[in-house]
Parts: structure tokens; C-alpha cells; sequence
């Protein structure tokens, strides 16, 4: 798909931060957008596939100035072109939030005995394209646009409990969240003489509109606390993470799985 961009009527004399959040259509990314928008900043909505989807993200926005930007972070170009557009639309761009990637789902299952050879390739590069490969054409591009900005920036990855449990049916997605963390932390130690942060957060299972119709007592029994995370719990951690006051926690990767797996 071609990327698109356009801000909201009303840019003029918006305060805070700009803040591009990627696959902020909907579930995290969408909480994500809301919680930043809540606290004056002006938010570029990023969407893969679906623009009514992210055109609802933007209509969920408090206060004026906000953007919505498509794309497929799976090709390098339209990566940049995402980036450019943020850019363009806000201003500039201080903050950077990894969420975009391709989730597991019944459509993309791989476990290793029980799918062909060519289409266990097939979701293998479609995952690391757009979960990892993406995420690091994206980070780079932001970078870049601070660095020459010579402005401090954080940047926010969107990892998984999965990079250090394991994803048996779904491989790829848990070896491109493991690599994401780790490239979040090979960042953290680039970056941090440009004045940058760079932190992750590994959530476990989320009761996100699409995760929720899967949220039965075994999965719930996962934590001791009885139930599921919230988008709006992650929100609140990456929200934390990408203010000025965490900038010492650059290089952390925070769990948030409500002690259903310990490392």
C-alpha cells in the first residue's frame, strides 16, 4: 500500500511532545495513542492495513494537532515514508513508540510439524519484516531525525513475554520479539551520547478487542493475579518509559505479564 498522510484541523499552538506510535490502529497501539494524547502531546496515528481503523484511533484523540499516516513497515521505503510523513505533519518528531507487528493469529500459525516448507518461510520473513525489520528502518529513521535535530528523544519498543518463554506454535513471532529487546538494548548504547533513551516493555497476554474472545480460566489462571493485562496497563508503562524522568532506565527491557512468567 502507498503511505498517506494528514494531520487534524487545529495544529496551530498545540503543546507537549510529537509522538509517532506505530500499529496504533487499534489494541496497544491504540490505548498507546490515547494515553499520550491525554497528556497534551500530539500523536501520529500509524496504520498498516486498515485506515478507517486508524482514522477511529484519531477521532479517540483528546486536543488538536494529531496525524494519521499509513504504511507498510514491511518494505524499507514505505518505512522511511512513514517517518517523513510524522515528520512532516507534527513538526518533528520527539518520541517513538515500536508497537506495529504482525500478531499470532490462526492465519499465520507455524509450528515446525505441521506446516509445509514453503509456507513456514512464507511467515517466518513476513514476521521478521515487519516485527523486527520494520521496527529497526523505523528507529533508525527517528534517530536520525534527532541526531541531526541535536534534540533528546526516547524511543519505546513493543516486546513480548514470548521472547523469553518461547512461542511454540508461533516461532517467528517469538524470535523476532527476543531480537526487537535485544536491538532495543544495542540502541539504548548507540543512542544515549545523542541523548536519546531507548527502553522495551515485554507484555504477556493482553485482553485487547482482538486477544479477548481467547480469554478463558487457563488463560487467566496464567497469572496469579486472576486475569489478563489491559491496554491501558501498557500504556501506562510506555508512557513512563518515554518521559524525560526514565531516561536513566534507557537500555531496560519491563515485564509486564502479572507474574505469569518470571525471568
Amino acid at each position: 500500500m502507498s503511505v498517506d498522510g494528514g494531520t487534524r484541523a487545529g495544529s496551530e499552538g498545540a503543546g507537549g511532545r510529537r509522538v509517532l506510535v506505530t500499529g496504533a490502529s487499534r489494541g496497544i497501539g491504540r490505548a498507546v495513542a490515547i494515553a499520550f494524547a491525554a497528556r497534551g502531546d500530539r500523536v501520529a496515528v500509524h496504520y498498516g492495513s486498515s485506515r478507517a481503523d486508524g482514522e477511529a484511533t484519531l477521532r479517540m484523540l483528546d486536543g488538536p494537532g494529531h496525524a494519521l499516516v499509513g504504511g507498510d513497515l514491511g518494505d524499507p521505503a514505505e518505512a522511511k515514508a512513514v517517518v517523513e510523513a510524522a515528520v512532516e505533519a507534527l513538526g518533528g518528531v520527539d518520541v517513538l513508540v515500536n508497537n506495529a507487528a504482525i500478531a499470532p493469529g490462526d492465519d499465520n500459525r507455524h509450528d515446525v510439524a505441521s506446516i509445509g516448507y514453503e509456507e513456514w518461510h512464507r511467515v517466518w520473513r513476513r514476521m521478521i519484516d515487519v516485527d523486527l525489520l520494520g521496527a529497526a528502518d523505523v528507529t533508525y529513521c527517528v534517530a536520525n531525525h534527532l541526531i541531526g535535530r541535536g534534540a533528546p528523544g526516547s524511543i519505546v519498543n513493543v516486546g513480548s513475554r514470548g521472547a523469553y518463554r518461547g512461542e511454540p506454535a508461533y516461532p517467528a513471532y517469538g524470535a523476532a520479539k527476543a531480537a526487537l529487546q535485544a536491538f532495543g538494548q544495542s540502541m539504548a548504547v548507540a543512542l544515549a551520547p545523542h541523548g536519546i533513551a531507548v527502553t522495551s516493555v515485554a507484555p504477556g497476554f493482553i485482553g485487547t478487542e482482538r486477544q479477548q474472545p481467547k480469554v478463558d480460566d487457563s488463560i487467566r489462571g496464567q497469572s496469579p493475579f486472576g486475569r489478563v493485562g489491559t491496554p491501558e496497563e501498557v500504556a501506562a508503562a510506555v508512557l513512563h518509559l518515554s518521559s524525560p524522568e526514565a531516561a536513566w532506565s534507557s537500555g531496560a527491557v519491563l515485564d509486564l505479564n502479572g507474574a505469569s512468567y518470571l525471568r
